[in-house]
């Protein structure tokens, strides 16, 4: 189980980010979805509502998943996502499954990365 859980989060993300939040959702989200990000409104269309926007808005931006880590019925992606400017971010999300692995809770923490640094050392 533990396996497809990150396989099931990369995907669920990665579709999501990339343009289609709706085709995410309903594949991969269950019945409810509680989201912890102050920016995202709770639910399933708020979801979709966040994600479609950032695609508008920013339609050449882009992810790598630098680490993928499970524990019983949660995921963790650590990813470097670049945006319009070369603006870069690294970001921690985790995800909450049910017992059907679907996805239904999430939280996040973002980092912009800057353009120095006191160490050589990346963020990701």
């Amino acid at each position: 189980m533990k396996e497809n859980l990150k396989k099931y989060a990369v995907e669920f993300y990665k579709m999501a980010y990339e343009g289609n939040p709706r085709k995410a959702t309903e594949l991969y989200v269950g019945a409810e979805y509680i989201q912890h990000n102050p920016d995202v409104e709770n639910g399933i269309e708020g979801f979709i509502e966040y994600f479609e926007r950032m695609q508008t808005e920013f339609p050449n931006k882009s992810i790598e998943f630098v680490r993928v880590i499970s524990e019983n019925d949660l995921v963790a992606l650590h990813t470097h996502q670049v945006w319009p400017d070369n603006d870069e971010y690294v970001t921690m999300d985790f995800f909450r499954f049910d017992n059907n692995e679907k996805i239904v809770e999430h939280w996040d923490a973002i980092q912009q990365i800057p353009k120095e640094s006191a160490n050589r050392n990346k963020m990701y």
